[in-house]
């Protein structure tokens, strides 16, 4: 107790006694506020339970949605590109008109072909000709057996480059009809690489045509997963423009290698039909998977580090107290942290807040999981 002095001069004096109780009160509350100071302060902390371990695991891969059939367009025949007639997103119909190349030295080949006609024409009367009177002079006896079959073989060489003149006319005329880029489904455009004045060789993409019908989702996915991925599996897709809308896919297609430069493999999911899905969204897939491990899971915000090692924070209930415990991470997933080692069913784990944790550190556990501590400390000496 602290016990003030005073001078013998100032003791004598009246206000002696007044002073005295003022400074016995000052130091009554100092001692009452020291010993309000004194009080612990519990750090509320937000845990979790650690479930039992499952035997399956879930991978989510994310995707595109495209047509199941596309169609890159190009010309039958090689040119210069005179018009592009759609843009990417336009609707076509069948038989509607892409683009077109210059057809000026097709139309000369036609000309060309159409004169190579005539003069065969030309040979093949002629050559009739020759063959009736060498007929009329072999039956009068005037003209000999080969003579005869010398202009039947004169008129049957005739007929044949007839035959081939309208051939390679037919020909000519056939390319100038190719060089119209005509839609062959109906469709959307999700490409156009050609431009005007470009010069193409037949064959080069120049339209790409989404075809209308069924859709389908293409995902990649890494060699450590593929297995899971086998053609029939059903899927979860998920799409980011609708996030309540969920479909039942089933994976139509793998491929048979990896990609060379992500080492991933081309996963095509089957996907029913709905308006509200279009091309090119954004899609998410899920997918189950056996294992093996026993592995457990924890969020994300659960893991720390200590001593470049990952631990969790553990709660004891009974003595509202945190401990560090070494943990082996196997992966993440969307939901959290998945581990092999380290936890077991039961165990609580601080969810929030690990940065703040210290050895037995006490902590103010939230009311529900209090009372079950309680509960499971009485039916314990109960037991007993």
């Amino acid at each position: 107790m602290f016990s003030p002095v005073f001078p013998k001069s100032f003791q004598k004096s009246r206000f002696a006694p007044l002073l005295l109780l003022s400074v016995l009160a000052l130091a009554g509350c100092t001692e009452a506020e020291t010993s309000e100071n004194t009080v612990e302060v519990l750090r509320p902390v937000k845990v979790v339970e650690v479930k039992a371990p499952g035997t399956t695991r879930s991978l989510d891969y994310s995707g595109q949605v495209r047509a199941r059939r596309e169609m890159a367009l190009g010309f039958r025949v090689s040119g210069k590109i005179t018009e592009r007639l759609v843009d990417v997103g336009d609707r076509v119909a069948t038989g509607d008109v892409l683009a077109r190349l210059d057809t000026s030295d097709y139309e000369l080949q036609v000309r060309s072909a159409e004169a190579n006609v005539a003069a065969a024409e030309r040979q093949v009367e002629t050559t009739e000709l020759s063959l009736k009177r060498a007929r009329d002079l072999f039956a009068k006896n005037v003209a000999s057996k080969s003579s005869l079959e010398q202009a039947e073989l004169s008129y049957n060489q005739a007929v044949a480059a007839r035959d081939d003149a309208a051939s390679t006319l037919d020909q000519s005329r056939n390319q100038v009809r190719y060089t119209d880029l005509a839609a062959a489904e109906n469709g959307i455009v999700t490409a156009a690489s050609g431009e005007v004045g470009q010069v193409v060789s037949s064959g080069t993409p120049v339209v790409t045509v989404a075809v209308d019908g069924e859709k389908e989702v293409l995902v990649a996915v890494p060699e450590t997963d593929i297995l899971a991925f086998q053609p029939g599996k059903a899927v979860d897709v998920g799409f980011w423009s609708y996030p309540g809308l969920t479909l039942k896919g089933k994976v139509r297609e793998v491929a048979g290698s990896a990609d060379l430069r992500s080492r991933t493999f081309a996963v095509r999911i089957g996907i029913p039909a709905d308006d509200r899905v279009l091309l090119g969204m954004t899609a998410a897939v899920r997918a189950a998977a056996d294992t093996d491990e026993t592995l457990v899971s924890v969020p994300l915000a659960a893991l720390a580090e200590k001593d470049d090692k990952p631990i969790v924070w553990t709660v004891d209930p009974a003595r509202a107290t945190v401990h560090a415990r070494d943990v082996e991470v196997v992966s993440f997933d969307a939901d959290g942290v998945r581990i092999a080692s380290g936890l077991s069913a039961g165990d609580l784990v601080v969810a929030a807040g690990t940065q703040f944790m210290t050895e037995d550190l006490k902590v103010k556990l939230p009311s529900e999981v209090a009372q079950s501590a309680l509960s499971a400390s009485a039916e314990h000496l109960t037991m007993r």
